[in-house]
């Protein structure tokens, strides 16, 4: 069964990412592409291929960036975001000024190849749940400035996102539950001032915990560091007390998978795609120039 396939995500270029862009060109070009000199007046064309088979995730990023160095260069993707490639497939296509395409090539290469593999490690843990309802979620674990980028390619990838961010949904770990004064001080102490839409979730290490966080009237549970025996049997108890709570389980090794899904939970959350991932293979191959 292939990998990825899904219908690819929508990326929001913000004002934020924009600047990111801008700013990770700065970080190769600086001062001026010393090579450029020796392409001025040229055109050219250029195009892009995977060296190993994978889920390609990036693309999108490729016109946003030349276009910041020069307009008129131009790009046609052969494959979106989210699609499984083979080794030696074509990804996309460039034309334009020759400097523009050579000072866009190792950031935006960069930046696919970073994605791509995320992208692709994601599926196969993805392809592992196939079939029991239970979805991969990502975490916060991620490489500073690229997280909207790199949580992205995990639904690229066929997973799904959690928390963007401490704004998204509070999450009480166990410092929380520590210092707050227990699950229900802490649950409390967050209702009465978190907004209304907001989820609250508790991370759970004993059943107690977890059993306690229901009661309390927690949107979520995250058990944490807990065996596939040991979620059989309280999954059912979580759930005759809030049969509408999620149920998400972490510390999840890949070759676990199909264990855990097995217990009845609804989440199982891993930064390993983001953490352990590979980057995939990809180049850029330059045509004669047209003038």
């Amino acid at each position: 069964m292939p990998l990825g396939g899904a219908s690819a995500p929508v990326l929001s270029f913000t004002p934020a990412l924009e600047a990111q862009l801008r700013q990770w060109l700065d970080e190769d070009i600086g001062r001026g592409d010393l090579t450029a000199p020796a392409l001025v007046g040229r055109s050219g064309r250029a195009h892009w291929v995977t060296r190993t088979d994978g889920v390609f995730c990036g693309g999108v990023l490729v016109a946003p960036l030349l276009a910041i160095l020069d307009p008129r260069a131009s790009v046609r993707l052969l494959v979106g975001d989210g699609e499984p490639v083979l080794a030696g497939q074509r990804l996309l296509e460039l034309e334009g000024p020759a400097a523009a395409l050579v000072a866009a090539e190792r950031t935006a290469l960069n930046l696919a190849m970073r994605l791509s593999g995320i992208a692709t490690a994601t599926a196969t843990l993805v392809q592992v749940l196939a079939g029991s309802g239970v979805r991969l979620a990502d975490t916060r674990k991620t490489t500073p400035g690229l997280r909207v980028l790199e949580k992205y390619a995990v639904r690229c990838g066929g997973g799904c996102n959690h928390r963007l961010g401490l704004d998204d949904a509070a999450m009480l770990k166990e410092n929380h539950l520590a210092w707050a004064g227990g699950v229900a001080a802490a649950v409390a102490a967050v209702r009465a001032s978190a907004p209304w839409p907001a989820r609250l979730i508790v991370e759970a290490e004993t059943a107690a915990e977890a059993e306690a966080a229901v009661r309390a009237g927690a949107d979520a549970v995250l058990l944490d560091d807990f065996t596939p025996a040991a979620l059989a049997d309280l999954v059912p108890r979580l759930r005759a007390l809030a049969p509408a709570v999620v149920l998400e389980a972490s510390g999840v090794r890949p070759e676990q998978l199909a264990a855990y899904a097995a217990t009845g939970i609804d989440l199982i959350s891993t930064s390993a795609p983001v953490t352990r991932s590979p980057w995939l293979d990809l180049s850029m191959r330059f045509a004669a120039t047209l003038a």
